[in-house]
């Protein structure tokens, strides 16, 4: 039932008795945890009117819960639940249990979250929403909003050197509907295998097979994902992080991305760069994506997580222009689309240079988190030792011979760590295994906690 505009509240009452009935449906509602503390009710006059009930019997009986405790009157701002967890003489309402104390993540790829530039996202939704043309508030282009797409086309040719125009990006709520719209317009093609690098985020390989495709891992040396095994892979396409491999950390050589583009020209396969944190390189320029060198074979991937926050929940690909239909043609079989003010924000944000300012705040806060971590590693791991690029939100912490991940996994969990080892991100029926090794982030952590995690980080590997 609507009270004054923007408070409905539901209320089953008996029919004789009003103020009795009203009386008992309030307190019922209270003790059962469907109004919650802190919870405003509708003016009286809105909700006598819903209920069909006269004003003063709806003022007497919050007058009445007020006086017993379950009510709280504030001048000028209604009424509203009581802070109170106590009312009308042994009558409590039931206390939730209290949370579980909150992990330190120290897994890899999960940004910082705490330095969301809050007033920056907020001017970009007002300017987006105040001065949007009325046209972008009904049903937008599968592809996305231009506007965005435009900002987007122009900020990766900046920054990734990607090569890219408006028309040909699409934008989707997110890396893992992309890479599924994009797997199955494969699918579709009559592609039956994707190859994978050995070492990656499950999730992703899960969604792979769930479109029909089959993944076929490949293996990950220093010189990145050896590509030269796709000679005997019969593989379609292959998903890569050629950037910085995740999570082992390495870039993909100059020559494998020579030998790469060739092997998709002459299988007539394509390539799907994930560029999920390409912005974040420490030590020199990041490396350049892929795409600038076969535009043609590559679908680029990206995505607003790191740079800005998941919550943004949007990402971007610029796919082949014989692919961009089909994948528009999935999308439309999908049923779904991001959410069009969401994207124009972003727009906005972009076109006042937020965004890159986002990625140079993170730039520094995550370099010097490296740096600590690093320092850390050298003074109380002996044995131990990072490798990989000095970029992204993680490194690899190698481990002495003969040490356990899992147990150290457990280690870090008591402590309250969340951790995770190497093997958690090995393909299944991946024959190779690179030795013990953690996968350590260093983007979550709020700047309170970071040098605490460090130290559980230590413990945990020295009692395990």
């Amino acid at each position: 039932m609507s009270g004054i505009p923007g408070l409905d509240l539901h209320l089953e009452l008996a029919a004789a008795r009003p103020a009795q009935a009203l009386s008992a449906a309030l307190r019922s509602a209270i003790v059962a945890g469907r109004l919650a503390p802190r919870t405003r009710l509708p003016a009286a006059r809105a909700l006598a009117a819903d209920l069909g009930l006269s004003r003063n019997t709806v003022a007497a009986v919050y007058a009445q819960l007020a006086a017993e405790g379950w009510l709280q009157p504030r001048v000028g701002a209604g009424t509203w639940v009581s802070d109170d967890t106590a009312a009308a003489g042994t009558v409590r309402r039931p206390r939730r249990p209290a949370a579980a104390p909150h992990l330190i993540d120290l897994r890899g790829g999960v940004p910082d979250v705490t330095g969301f530039p809050r007033g920056e996202w907020l001017a970009a939704v007002r300017a987006a929403t105040m001065h949007a043309p009325a046209a972008e508030f009904g049903y937008g282009d599968p592809a996305g909003s231009l506007r965005l797409r435009a900002a987007l086309a122009g900020y990766l040719a900046r920054t990734r050197g990607v090569a890219a125009q408006p028309e040909g990006v699409v934008v989707g709520s997110g890396f893992g509907e992309l890479l599924v719209l994009v797997c199955r317009a494969l699918r579709a093609r009559g592609a039956r295998r994707l190859a994978v690098e050995a070492y990656g985020h499950r999730r992703h390989r899960r969604l792979i097979a769930a479109t029909g495709l089959e993944p076929v891992p490949i293996p990950v040396d220093g010189d990145g994902a050896d590509v030269t095994m796709l000679e005997g892979a019969d593989a379609d396409a292959v998903l890569l992080t050629p950037a910085h491999q995740f999570p082992l950390g390495v870039p993909l050589a100059a020559e494998r991305r020579r030998w790469l583009v060739a092997w998709a020209r002459r299988r007539d396969a394509l390539v799907l760069e994930d560029d999920y944190d390409g912005e974040f390189r420490y030590d020199r320029r990041a490396v350049g994506a892929l795409q600038a060198l076969a535009p043609d074979r590559v679908v680029y991937l990206g995505t607003a997580s790191k740079a800005v926050a998941p919550s943004v929940g949007l990402a971007w690909a610029a796919p082949p222009a014989g692919l961009r239909a089909e994948v528009l043609d999935q999308r439309e079989l999908g049923g779904g689309a991001p959410a069009g003010l969401q994207q124009l924000a972003l727009a906005a944000f972009i076109e006042a240079h937020e965004y890159d300012r986002s990625v140079r705040r993170l730039r520094v806060r995550y370099r010097e988190r490296l740096a600590r971590l690093e320092q850390t590693v050298a003074r109380d791991l002996p044995g131990c030792a990072l490798t990989g690029l000095a970029a992204g939100l993680q490194c690899l912490l190698r481990l002495p011979p003969g040490d356990d991940e899992r147990r150290i996994e457990r280690a870090a969990r008591r402590r309250g760590v969340l951790l995770e080892g190497l093997a958690a991100f090995r393909a299944d029926g991946f024959a190779g295994r690179a030795g013990p090794a953690l996968v350590i982030g260093y983007g979550a952590p709020p700047p309170g906690r970071y040098d605490t995690a460090l130290s559980l980080l230590v413990e945990s590997i020295r009692a395990a």
